[in-house]
């Protein structure tokens, strides 16, 4: 029943109680770069034997994550819970073969053991009462693997090198419940050996579970695939990331307008490296990504850093792609739809003054409302009655300009101004609040090609009309 290694096999096998989070989608990154790298394969497997706690919700947001991240998977999606004949068929071999037997201690029972062998300063597992009893199967009956009592089972990690572990501290661990229905432990194994995984990256949560496992490969005369056990991620006061430390879901990063590719990126470098450098593109990723560079301790996640990340690769995307990625955004802030070719004169407006698409959107909100709403301090700043003149000037002179472009307007501005005798700056600002809303936003003459002519001389007459009738003038 022996597996032959051919060829390196990875798994991501999520449990479907709730979404994917940042430690696990880096786990599963890890995993798809490994095999990406390696010219091999990625299996995605859920891990739902727990009836009640795992939700279809649940297996769709992990499946959306996953193929949002962009970590596409070679086999599967396989469900654990499909397979359990082929576990129970495995106890049952372990039965045959005296490696495994019945226990009936009570769920009580064990508590009162566990409670007194801690009382008396022993390690709290089981004592093995039914160890050697022969007891018939029955519907109060688990199943416990025979774990050797003497010897020591050893590993090479692939990241934290050489583990030993004395059997005697193993437990005869439960490998089938009352209920019919394997343990973690068991399944795994069943399941890894049986879809030929020949690596296994996982969190280092887990290498307390690797020697109980390995015996379990043995025992059912699997090959033992390598193990490499990542280094858990931490908040910035150093302890385990968490909720309280901001959002922890792949999904909520996307709802609050992250890309993919910073993600992706931002994850890899929670404890891997490649020199001092910190931006890759996937296809480096893949290139470079070898378990040898993960570091053995514990990552920080920094949300500076990731904020940073992201707004390098808005920078970076088409002015096309990121109009796709924003639709969405403006679907909920506007409740129309926006047309394209408006859509890309304000990603040309806004692209490298954005963190996230949230902001972003936030950002583009003055051009598409129609009640606009002027900034208090910039109303006693700037809409003095001086200011007024001037932008019932460019209203009438826009009227019939026919260069209505960057630069007709860049030239038609400079007139102006001369004419008047001021500075572009006596007439930038109150334009640009006039126009905005704002005293802070994209260059005035591209908002005004954005606006367009029409909708820029109605925003100018409103603001007239607000500083000759408004109750707030200097």
């Amino acid at each position: 029943m022996t597996t032959q290694i051919t060829h390196v096999k990875t798994r991501f096998a999520p449990s479907p109680t709730g979404f994917l989070h940042i430690g696990g989608a880096r786990t599963a990154l890890f995993n798809w770069l490994y095999a990406r790298h390696q010219g091999g394969m990625f299996v995605l497997r859920i891990e739902d034997t727990d009836q009640q706690r795992s939700t279809e919700e649940s297996t769709q947001a992990i499946l959306d994550a996953m193929t949002w991240l962009g970590l596409d998977w070679d086999e599967g999606p396989f469900f654990q819970a499909q397979r359990v004949e082929n576990h129970r068929s495995m106890v049952q071999k372990l039965l045959k073969e005296g490696k495994a037997y019945y226990c009936t201690c009570t769920p009580e029972e064990l508590e009162a053991k566990r409670k007194t062998a801690l009382a008396e300063g022993r390690k709290p597992k089981y004592d093995g009462t039914c160890r050697d009893k022969n007891l018939p199967r029955s519907p109060d009956a688990a199943v416990r693997f025979r774990c050797p009592e003497t010897g020591s089972t050893m590993f090479h990690d692939l990241i934290k090198g050489n583990i030993v572990i004395n059997n005697e501290e193993l437990d005869d661990l439960i490998i089938e419940r009352r209920d019919g229905y394997p343990t973690y432990n068991f399944a795994v194994v069943v399941d890894d050996a049986e879809m030929g995984i020949t690596h296994v990256l996982r969190g280092d949560d887990h290498v307390n579970n690797t020697p109980k496992q390995i015996l379990l490969y043995e025992a059912l005369e699997y090959a033992v695939p390598q193990f490499a056990h990542v280094p858990m991620i931490l908040g910035s006061d150093k302890t385990r990331l968490s909720k309280r430390h901001g959002a922890t879901s792949v999904m909520a990063y996307k709802d609050m307008g992250y890309l993919p590719e910073a993600l992706v990126n931002y994850l890899v470098r929670l404890g891997w490296a490649h020199g001092d450098q910190e931006i890759f593109r996937k296809e480096e990723l893949v290139d470079l990504f070898t378990l040898e560079s993960v570091g053995r301790s514990a990552a920080v996640f920094n949300p500076d850093k990731l904020l940073w990340l992201n707004q390098h690769y808005i920078k970076e995307y088409s002015a096309d792609r990121l109009t796709e990625e924003m639709f969405p955004f403006w679907d909920s802030l506007t409740k129309v739809p926006v047309e394209k070719s408006f859509a890309l004169n304000i990603i040309h407006d806004l692209q490298g003054r954005a963190k996230t698409l949230v902001e972003l959107a936030e950002g583009s909100r003055f051009y598409f409302q129609e009640d606009l709403a002027y900034e208090e301090e910039a109303i006693r700043k700037f809409f003095t009655s001086k200011a007024g003149e001037h932008l019932e000037a460019i209203a009438r002179g826009i009227t019939d300009l026919t260069d209505y472009t960057k630069e007709g307007i860049e030239a038609f501005l400079r007139e102006l101004v001369k004419k008047y005798g001021v500075s572009l700056k006596d007439v930038a600002q109150p334009l640009r609040v006039a126009l905005t809303g704002k005293t802070v936003s994209p260059g005035i003459d591209d908002v005004m090609v954005t606006l367009g002519k029409e909708k820029t001389i109605a925003r100018l007459r409103k603001a007239v009309d607000f500083i000759c009738h408004g109750s707030s003038l200097s």
